[in-house]
């Protein structure tokens, strides 16, 4: 498993299907936005500031995130990609209220 370091999260991207009006479903490679929504895999602890205060993370595993579009560090464990991020590129979670 991932484990992150400080603020850093781990997202498994969730994939963009696009379709045209006609209903053909346009691969990946067609597709020139990257994905910017994905699930929190794993959390690190949280950052350490100079005054040994550590904040945690404000996201936690399972939360859907919108995050910046070509922040992070993508990598592939066990087949399947992640993409490491720190926490200040998030910039929502989606809730279901």
């Amino acid at each position: 498993m991932l484990k992150p370091l400080a603020d850093f999260v781990a997202v498994k991207v969730v994939e963009v299907e696009v379709k045209t009006a006609s209903g053909i479903v346009l691969p990946d490679t067609a597709i020139k936005e990257k994905s910017v929504t994905g699930i929190v895999a794993a959390v690190g602890p949280g950052k350490v500031y100079d005054n040994g205060v550590r904040v945690p993370v404000d996201v936690k595993v399972g939360d859907q995130v919108y995050f910046a579009k070509f922040g992070g560090q993508e990598v592939t464990l066990d087949g399947e990609k992640f993409l490491l991020i720190c926490e200040r590129d998030i910039f929502a979670v989606v809730t279901r209220d």
